[in-house]
């Protein structure tokens, strides 16, 4: 009788056990990009409720210098960027760990033209030149007259320009100081592009917030900013000209054109000063930052949450990716999934190849 009840009371605790371990709640920890956080954020929120509240994303917005940083820290198990990890990065990650450092795209979007101008709607008309002006300290009136030759039939206030800009390592900006570099020859020698530029003029807002605050708060101020976060805060914005000699509005479609006639080539470009007819022409991916070698990486404790991150990531590129039209963002092109899937396939727990088995 008693070796019965022994047995009865091992099956209990086993079972008690088994059931522990199923709940076992997990935090995925992530920081970079301000660019693609109510994105990230929003695919949280979501993953959480599918989870029943097992899997929890945690996402820091703290600008892509940020988030690459950290990952270079790995006090995070993802980072997020604007901008393609550097070749020397990439070679220090894979001397470090033994494996490569994959720049996953998660998403893309248009860096648009935000601007407080009491009286004038959306639609303003921008080109490359008056862009780099407008940023070089220029054109320092709204009624200069290389704006108002781009925009004959709107009345526009003589109201002296606010350059707004952010302060900290941005993507954003590095995809803005790359088109202004592709655009006007004088940003591209003395400014040039990057996360981070010494900024000839302005004032500077942390993040995508900052900089929409600024616009926002500053009647004749005018900032770059994520398409999402313009619409998000109800910020008027600009068509910018393409390099075809077309004004175009940001919109997913623009954006999906760029994206496809650059995809073949490399994902790790970014789509400023496209050649496409219709394509809007400042606008990029975002990268997910992750290590091949996850127990290389001091943030993951376990195989269990390496495999949750995995999990995590198979979701964002298929079906979170429905999130994205919401929010201000394009669908990821379907050469970018699969260029995703590849990189996943090869995610590796101490040599054992659990991105290929999760995956399939």
């Amino acid at each position: 009788m008693k070796s019965v009840k022994k047995l009865a009371s091992a099956l209990i605790l086993t079972a008690l056990a088994l059931s522990m371990y199923a709940a076992e709640k997990i935090e995925i920890i992530g920081a970079g990009a301000s660019f693609p956080a109510p994105l990230v954020t929003a695919m949280a929120d979501q993953y959480r409720n599918l989870t029943n509240g097992r899997v929890t994303v945690n996402y820091q917005s703290i600008g892509s210098g940020g988030g690459i940083r950290q990952f270079g820290e790995q006090t995070i198990m993802f980072g997020m960027t604007e901008a393609y990890l550097k070749d020397d990065v990439i070679a220090e990650v894979e001397k470090k760990t033994g494996g490569q450092a994959f720049n996953m795209p998660i998403t893309l979007a248009d860096v648009v033209v935000g601007y407080n101008l009491p009286g004038v709607k959306e639609g303003l008309v921008f080109n490359g030149e008056v862009l780099a002006e407008i940023y070089l300290g220029k054109i320092t009136k709204w009624n200069d007259k290389k704006i108002q030759d781009l925009n004959k039939t709107v009345k526009i206030p003589a109201m002296p320009i606010t350059v707004a800009h952010r302060s900290d390592g941005s993507g954003t900006t590095n995809i803005w100081t790359s088109y202004l570099s592709k655009v006007n020859k004088e940003w591209a020698e003395k400014i040039g592009s990057a996360t981070s530029v010494n900024w000839p003029l302005g004032i500077g807002g942390k993040g995508n917030e900052g900089v929409s605050g600024v616009v926002m708060n500053t009647p004749g101020a005018i900032g770059y900013m994520s398409f999402s976060y313009a619409l998000l805060n109800k910020i008027t914005y600009g068509y910018v000209i393409n390099k075809s000699g077309n004004t175009i509005k940001p919109s997913f479609a623009a954006t999906s054109e760029a994206a496809n006639i650059a995809l073949p080539e490399d994902t790790r470009i970014i789509f400023t000063d496209t050649p496409a007819k219709t394509g809007y022409p400042i606008a990029g991916f975002t990268w997910m930052l992750v290590y091949e070698n996850l127990e290389k990486n001091k943030a993951i404790k376990s195989k269990t949450e390496a495999e949750e991150l995995i999990k995590f990531l198979i979701w964002t590129i298929t079906d979170g990716q429905n999130l994205s039209e919401k929010l201000g963002y394009a669908k990821l092109p379907a050469a970018a999934v699969e260029k995703n899937k590849a990189m996943i396939r090869q995610l590796k727990w101490n040599k054992e190849e659990i991105g290929k088995k999760i995956l399939g």
